[in-house]
């Protein structure tokens, strides 16, 4: 049953050419990618996969969406809109967090007390009996759909609330309540507000689609590039057991898989590196609904939580999606525990790598050397930042935070964004590079290192510190303030040579970057630096490994973990390295030398000590 709405003449036209649909729920199913001003980004995206690519095994959970329709009449009946407008037109607001954190509240708190119209609820009640079939246990996930959100240059990662597990009528209608409310989270107005949308032109709607039971099996993140260097030719595949917002929100150290797209679209093996993520917790269900995190076992947190299959399955869906939109996208997946099958639960444009000006080379080069390394972690973007270390160990600290600090956290998600934006560089403990912190650092061209583990013990605050993510995918928390530079240059249209110019690459996890400059491919990549950044174990102690002492084998345990033993460990890696190599230039040619390692360089790899004499 569709129910039509009385409504005034301002918000009676909606999108595609001015039609009129005063529809206030829509089924996923008869949505397209054109219908964002109906429904909001992340609905018409769901919607445009379910009717466009369920036929070719782009897999996608059913529901229905809340429209712009709906939150402008309950925003308009409620005698909502002009309390909003007035509180938020005061600009002081957006430079002084406390009165934002103010702010926010009251215009949430007055959404909350306002309650929804009669005719809404009844068409809401009808789409969750026609999607659940009745049933109080059927498990629904509601997550916000802005008007304004998933755009090519705008991500709004994570701005507005996502609920999971949601059983039942009346947890659903609460839940939608306070996705509505979520438009005006203190992360949600800042972001607006320094992007230039303007508040009143951005609807939110409600996503309400049925739950893949992810919590017994795994869940995570994809983008159809790296996020890092904007390589086009990998999907970059991130994984942790239980719910998927771990991943999403950077409360886990996710594992990490590259696949490498002209091989995958071959048939041949296309896994060209892989990374073992701590993953301390994972998301489940609690039984009256809702979830929580619990911890992992020792096993989970030793063993990938998909397997190679899985992994290259959901890379031929995320190209089939790439394809589809013509653009790199974002992507977030979940393998269900009950029947072991993988789905897509959102699909939206990368925003920040495939910006990236085309032939501009942006460089940051460390000036100074000597500085003791703190810390270390996963690198996002490839930039350099210094300043004091401030410790947040809460939200409810953001006022002590100075513009120029280093933020370091525990971990961060888009609460703060306000704060974010001031920092010189971003450091938290958990995270991975796929996580909603990572994705808005990114965007506001910040340099942060997720998933260092310990970084809130080892730094102190008032400590200054220079944070560098341009030596690789490893980012290092220096001690000091230390000189560096940035330049920049745009390359033109380069002029051709009488010759074939090759490039000396030394650093598997810098080659997706150099790959991308003019290049007639890798005339030297020498495998004593693949030895020394991707395996890091002197190769006779990984030969010894059943005599070697204790205190040796727990740091090579901690290198290879993820791989069945020493000898796989260093073939797999070396695989890996060349493979990462060779996939940058490719189809050009690489050639790889052999190792000539000295004797002072075997020596200051793990184990080294037992092997090589002083010199």
């Amino acid at each position: 049953k569709v129910v039509a709405l009385a409504r005034a003449t301002n918000v009676a036209r909606q999108a595609r050419g001015g039609e009129e649909d005063n529809r206030v729920c829509i089924p996923l199913e008869e949505l397209r990618n054109t219908d964002v001003e109906k429904v909001g980004g992340k609905s018409a995206s769901l919607g445009e996969m379910i009717s466009q690519l369920a036929g070719v095994g782009v897999p996608v959970p059913g529901g229905f969406s809340t429209t712009a329709f709906a939150y402008k009449e309950f925003l308009d009946k409620g005698g909502i809109n002009n309390f909003i407008n007035t509180t938020l037109a005061d600009e002081s607001i957006y430079t002084d967090v406390d009165k934002l954190m103010k702010v926010g509240k009251a215009v949430r708190d007055k959404i909350m007390d306002t309650p929804f119209q009669p005719e809404f609820e009844t068409e809401l009640e009808a789409q969750w009996k026609r999607v659940s079939g009745g049933s109080d246990t059927f498990t629904f996930a509601v997550r916000s759909s802005a008007t304004a959100e998933d755009l090519p240059d705008a991500s709004f990662a994570g701005q507005q609330e996502t609920y999971l597990n949601v059983m039942g009528y009346e947890d659903m209608k609460y839940k939608v309540h306070l996705v509505f409310a979520s438009l005006f989270t203190d992360r949600a107005i800042s972001y607006r507000h320094d992007r230039g949308f303007e508040h009143q032109k951005v609807q939110l709607c409600a996503t309400c689609q049925k739950m893949v039971r992810s919590e017994t099996g795994s869940a995570g993140v994809m983008f159809t590039l790296d996020t890092e260097s904007g390589f086009t030719n990998v999907v970059f595949i991130t994984s942790a057991f239980g719910l998927g917002e771990t991943v999403v929100g950077g409360t886990v150290n996710p594992d990490e898989w590259y696949v490498f797209k002209p091989t995958l679209a071959e048939g041949k093996e296309s896994i060209i590196a892989r990374t073992m993520g701590s993953k301390m917790v994972k998301m489940v269900y609690k039984k009256a609904g809702g979830t929580e995190l619990v911890d992992t076992s020792a096993k989970e947190q030793n063993s990938w939580s998909i397997s190679d299959k899985e992994v290259t399955d959901l890379a031929v869906i995320a190209v089939k999606i790439e394809k589809h939109y013509g653009r790199p996208m974002d992507i977030e997946w979940a393998r269900d525990g009950d029947d072991g099958k993988l789905y897509i639960v959102q699909a939206r444009p990368e925003t920040v790598a495939s910006q990236k000006k085309v032939g501009v080379l942006e460089d940051y080069k460390m000036l100074q050397k000597g500085g003791s390394v703190l810390a270390t972690g996963r690198a996002v973007g490839k930039r350099i930042g210094a300043g004091k270390v401030n410790i947040l160990k809460s939200i409810d600290e953001m006022s002590a935070f100075e513009k120029g600090q280093v933020l370091v956290a525990d971990m961060t998600d888009p609460d703060w964004e306000p704060i974010m934006k001031k920092a010189s560089a971003i450091i938290t403990n958990r995270g991975g590079r796929t996580c909603h912190a990572a994705i808005i650092a990114r965007e506001l061209g910040i340099p942060a290192i997720v998933g260092c583990g310990d970084a809130t013990e080892k730094l102190a605050v008032g400590q200054q510190v220079t944070v560098s993510c341009n030596e690789g995918d490893t980012g290092f928390i220096y001690d000091g303030m230390l000189k560096f530079e940035r330049t920049e240059q745009d390359l033109g249209e380069l002029p051709k040579v009488g010759m074939k110019i090759m490039m000396n690459v030394g650093n598997p996890e810098s080659a997706f970057t150099f790959g991308q400059l003019p290049n007639d491919g890798i005339g030297l990549a020498r495998l004593e630096f693949v030895i020394n950044n991707c395996i890091g174990v002197h190769p006779k102690a990984l030969l010894n490994y059943d005599t070697i002492d204790a205190s040796t084998k727990k740091l090579i345990d901690a290198k290879m973990k993820g791989y069945s033993s020493p000898k796989e460990f260093y073939i797999q890696k070396i695989v890996e390295g060349v493979a990462t190599l060779a996939a940058s230039v490719y189809p050009k040619k690489i050639i790889v030398r052999l190792s000539d390692f000295k004797s002072n360089e075997y020596k200051s790899l793990i184990g080294g000590e037992f092997y090589e004499p002083d010199e």
